[in-house]
Parts: C-alpha cells; structure tokens; sequence
C-alpha cells in the first residue's frame, strides 16, 4: 500500500521515538490530536485528518489510555530515510 508525504513524514516520526496525543470532547469525539517528537517538539504540519487516515490504514494504535505510537504495520509501511539530511 502506498502512503502519502504527509503519512510518511509522520510515521518516520513516530518510527523514531514519537507519539500522538488526542485531546477528546464530549466524551468519546475526538476533538484534537496533536503529534510530538521524541524530544517532545509539537510537529506543527498535523491534523486530525492525517491522524484518521494514519489510524484507518493501522499504522498507529494506542493501548490502556496512553498515547499512540507506531504499530508493525506501520513499520512495515514508512520506507528507510538518513537522518539529519
């Protein structure tokens, strides 16, 4: 499956040490999501748009209320990138 720059950005994010907060309204709606570096910078380029499309395609999961980090799939699914280029 083939994913867009946006998704491939993100999960090679994530594959590094990163994580996706969502900030709920009303309960159970997802009002907000917010995706952070390992260092704990605020990726700015983020939307809940690309964290539905992320989660449709189950590249993120998360587990017991923490926040959601990177599954196999999505491994499997962001191709290799150098560092620091």
């Amino acid at each position: 499956m083939d994913i867009s720059r946006d998704e491939q950005r993100i999960l090679h994010l994530m594959a590094q040490g990163g994580r996706i907060e969502i900030i709920r309204s009303n309960g159970k709606t997802i009002g907000e999501a917010k995706c952070f570096t390992r260092d704990g910078w605020l990726y700015p380029d983020f939307g809940l748009e690309l964290f539905r499309k992320l989660k449709r395609k189950k590249a993120i999961s998360s587990s017991g209320g923490k926040p959601y980090r990177i599954t196999q799939r999505g491994l499997v699914l962001v191709r290799a990138q150098l560092n620091n280029r």
